[in-house]
């Protein structure tokens, strides 16, 4: 177990190295945050009436849908590991097979606590306040949690690619539907039946909305009856523990599998 723990460290240094020597990499969790803040508030906010005030809906929404998209950075990190042969030469040493995973999956973890920070410094900046210190601890926790369940979803998708553009493509396919089709920039109570149905049972809606309860922020869709939208938090942690129950196993599998046949 101590030598699990150290090949995930080994790994882990490795991949904020990588970073730290390339900081424009940050670029989708430094800049894109703050553009889609401001840009999402200023020209979103002039046409969508929200009780409260839409700044302080959005800010929520925002942090999710930035999560959301940055999350395929993973798959894309171990695609091109596998492009580039470095999985190979890790196969040849003394290492605890699954720590390649775990470490990336940690080191974006971190980047995405860096994007949840720069939604919230903007959101700070332009009004958005949350009601407590603990509801805000509490909300910037589920939005990590489930950044962490996404990036096993996206190891998946980056170790099925065959390059790291089509992991990419595939990622952008996916996961931006999954955030726009939702509650996090406007009220679903408006939207066509069958997609509001979708939107209400949608992950990014559930972990959105249980953040505003959090918060204290405007939450219209306390006032639908779908069952996420009336226990947001329980259905937020059920997703997040569901999707690292199911991607976590696959993405070892995969990886097993790629690395054995080394394309």
């Amino acid at each position: 177990m101590i030598q699990a723990l150290r090949d995930v460290a080994v790994m882990l240094r490795r991949n904020l190295t990588h970073i730290a020597r390339e900081p424009l990499r940050l670029s989708d969790v430094t800049i894109q945050p703050v553009l889609f803040t401001l840009l999402f508030v200023y020209i979103f906010g002039s046409g969508v009436p929200v009780p409260g005030g839409y700044t302080a809906f959005a800010i929520a929404g925002l942090m999710a849908m930035t999560l959301a998209t940055s999350a395929i950075g993973t798959g894309i990190g171990l695609s091109a590991d596998l492009a580039t042969g470095v999985i190979s030469r890790f196969r040849t040493l003394p290492m605890w097979r699954p720590a390649i995973l775990v470490g990336r999956s940690l080191s974006d973890l971190l980047t995405a606590t860096l994007c949840a920070a720069m939604v919230a410094a903007t959101g700070l900046a332009i009004g958005w306040r949350p009601g407590s210190i603990a509801g805000a601890v509490a909300g910037f926790a589920i939005f990590l949690l489930f950044s962490y369940a996404l990036a096993w979803g996206c190891a998946c998708l980056g170790l099925v690619g065959s390059s790291p553009e089509s992991a990419q493509g595939l990622g952008l396919v996916i996961l931006f539907p999954l955030a726009i089709v939702s509650n996090a920039l406007v009220p679903t109570a408006h939207m066509p039946g069958p997609i509001r149905a979708v939107a209400d049972w949608n992950p990014v809606s559930a972990v959105t909305a249980a953040a505003r309860n959090l918060w204290a922020n405007p939450n219209p869709s306390a006032s639908i009856h779908a069952w996420p939208m009336q226990h947001p938090a329980l259905a937020a942690l059920l997703w997040s523990a569901g999707m690292i129950a199911v991607f976590a196993p696959l993405a070892t599998l995969l990886y097993r599998r790629r690395a054995a046949t080394g394309h």
